[in-house]
């Protein structure tokens, strides 16, 4: 569903369940720092809202949205979460690194999401400009990051359930 016709906040929280027991990695990109900041906001108090402990919310920083994946694998490995969260923005420029990035960050969750037991939710922002990110991360469209922190509750408690 297109952002444009759908609210990043909008969920029905009777659907969420208990995060009480679950353990949760956040790892966000420090590239445009003023947006995965408060991505990141969002993940972390909608976490607490269904929930989740403080203490079982870690939370890890790296330079640029290409390091989310390996940032999430470590975790998977060290840490074991029942979810990690990885957000980043990353936005249009006049050169194809944004397709590279945009592609490589997709394929990599893609790939640890296939071959895991671990849920790694996806909240890169790909857009077309600054204020596009603004509108996704806080702004008139919702908080991506509640989007990301609902799916990683969903998704770990599908996971648990799979054991």
């Amino acid at each position: 569903m297109a952002t444009k016709h759908h609210h990043l906040s909008d969920y029905d929280s009777n659907t969420v369940p208990d995060a009480s027991n679950m353990r949760f990695a956040i790892v966000v990109s420090e590239w445009n720092g003023e947006i995965t900041s408060k991505l990141k906001e969002g993940v972390y108090h909608t976490l607490l809202k269904f929930g989740a402990k403080k203490e079982n919310i870690i939370i890890v920083s790296v330079p640029g949205s290409f390091e989310l994946i390996f940032a999430a694998k470590r975790i998977i490995q060290n840490i074991h979460p029942d979810a990690v969260i990885g957000l980043g923005c990353v936005i249009r420029g006049d050169t194809p690194h944004f397709e590279y990035v945009c592609a490589g960050v997709t394929q990599g969750f893609a790939q640890l999401n296939a071959t895991g037991d671990v849920p790694c939710i996806f909240g890169l922002l790909t857009d077309n400009t600054m204020q596009q990110s603004i509108d996704r991360s806080g702004g008139i469209l919702g908080n991506k990051g509640d989007e990301a922190a609902i799916t990683a509750i969903k998704m770990a408690k599908f996971a648990c359930d799979f054991k």
